[in-house]
């Protein structure tokens, strides 16, 4: 199939393309790296805030958790006969001392 396509073309060879443009005039220049690097730091910048959020938010559950944990068992030891006892259990009667 390749020696068709090469018969029909003329056997010509692929031309080599030529640099036409300045590499100066199409660079960023310092413009474009102050701007790459206001981006970067506004990404930075962002991604700490967001770590910051996680983070509260996370301690916040842990501690909503832990007072749901307090409150239940205060209510099981109100449903219970008598006084909690410090370990968290409920039991009638003195404690010994």
């Amino acid at each position: 199939m390749h020696v068709l396509t090469l018969v029909l073309t003329g056997l010509k060879e692929t031309p080599v393309p030529q640099v036409t443009v300045d590499a100066d005039a199409v660079t960023p220049g310092p413009w474009g790296f102050a701007v790459l690097a206001l981006v970067a730091i506004a990404v930075v910048l962002l991604v700490l805030d967001m770590l910051r959020r996680v983070r509260r938010a996370r301690y916040r559950d842990e501690a909503r958790e832990a007072l749901d944990a307090e409150e239940a068992a205060a209510r099981r030891a109100d449903e219970g006969d008598g006084v909690a006892e410090p370990d968290g259990s409920a039991e009638g009667g003195v404690s010994p001392r």
